[in-house]
């Protein structure tokens, strides 16, 4: 396995009781490292509810370890993720802006407060069960890669990792695509080798998000108005809806005749821009509307996985998770800000979200995402 080091090590798994860490932790062993996993409790409120259990994780995670044959630890980050991450989350919604909170716990707790944690337990090494890969190159630098299975790739989620997190951390399925995870998951007798992956963040689950968001952010509601500045009914607090949104705008029935862009007067509403000084929602008809389309963006809150800011080039990038990479012209903004230039349009790009920069199958950091143009 190429993302392991061949010399026995000791190496602590964040078990998180899905398939992936579980795969990992069985890879490592076999490959011969002393391997001990952990289980991270980073939430506490409500974790008792239908929507977020982590202790039916834990149970899963204790059975992996003891199929696998090792040792598991639950250790309880939750204060450190509520003052790192969560404080951070509602900030960015107060503000109208949609962060993505798994790419700051990244960052702050699985690399950080983990890292730290496994080091005092004699760790070398930390594995996850993330889709990506590292490369030790001959310059004593890393590079971040992303996952061998494209469908899977989460090196977006992992571009705020520093060079010394980098170097201290395995991806072992990094190097598999998820069809061959599951095989080996069945073919060892895991427990969960059928468990479905997670989706969302623990502290949201499967609930509605704007039921969550109500409990902890002030809200006042306004007016939603088309491009043209005509009132189309009532949003509930801009906190509540992201750029792209089409569900729960409660303007389904309304139709813009003779709008002079965008789709016909059947097509759908998305959400176009919030003015956060009018407490008005701005929304377009279709989903190719100019006001959804951006060919720039400009990202500050800057972190370079690769160790350093790329020069000004031509390279690709991501401004959300589920797209393809877009070729893009990189260029510095002081003090310590990008602007990308994009050869086609981006659709609904989104302040909070992170713009993520790659040359080739590297990943070379990103930035908080400030604004777009057309």
């Amino acid at each position: 396995m190429s993302s392991a080091s061949p010399k026995k090590q000791r190496i602590v798994v964040g078990l998180s009781g899905g398939v992936d860490s579980a795969v990992s932790a069985y890879l490592l062993k076999q490959a011969g490292h002393e391997v001990v996993g952990i289980f991270m409790k980073n939430w506490e409120d409500d974790d008792d509810s239908e929507y977020c259990s982590s202790n039916v994780d834990f149970v899963d995670a204790a059975a992996v370890a003891d199929v696998i044959g090792i040792e598991i630890e639950h250790v309880n980050f939750a204060a450190d993720y509520k003052d790192r991450v969560f404080a951070a989350f509602l900030r960015e919604y107060q503000a109208g802006r949609t962060p993505n909170p798994d790419v700051l716990c990244n960052a702050e707790i699985k690399f950080k407060a983990f890292l730290d944690h496994a080091m005092r337990l004699g760790a070398e090494k930390i594995a996850t069960g993330h889709y990506a890969r590292v490369r030790t190159l001959d310059s004593g630098g890393t590079q971040l890669l992303k996952g061998l299975d494209d469908s899977k790739d989460q090196s977006y989620f992992l571009h705020r990792l520093n060079q010394a997190q980098l170097a201290k951390t395995l991806f072992p399925v990094g190097e598999l695509r998820k069809t061959e995870v599951r095989r080996i998951a069945e073919d060892i007798g895991l427990p969960n080798a059928k468990k479905k992956d997670s989706t969302g963040i623990c502290f949201i689950g499967e609930r509605p998000f704007r039921e969550f968001l109500n409990r902890y952010l002030a809200h006042q509601p306004g007016a939603i108005k088309d491009e043209r500045g005509r009132k189309l009914g009532e949003h509930l607090g801009l906190s509540f809806y992201t750029l792209g949104q089409r569900q729960g705008l409660g303007i389904g029935g309304v139709k813009e005749k003779g709008a002079p862009r965008g789709g016909g007067e059947h097509e759908p509403w998305f959400v176009a821009r919030k003015d956060m000084e009018t407490n008005t929602l701005v929304v377009v008809q279709g989903h190719d509307h100019p006001l959804l389309q951006s060919r720039v963006l400009v990202a500050d809150d800057l972190s370079w996985c690769s160790g350093a800011a790329p020069g000004e080039e031509q390279l690709a990038a991501k401004s959300r998770y589920r797209q393809q990479d877009a070729a893009c012209q990189f260029a510095s903004l002081p003090p310590d800000r990008f602007l990308l230039r994009f050869a086609d349009p981006q659709w609904a790009v989104t302040p909070g979200q992170s713009a993520v920069l790659y040359d080739g199958e590297v990943c070379l950091g990103g930035g908080v995402i400030v604004g777009a143009e057309p």
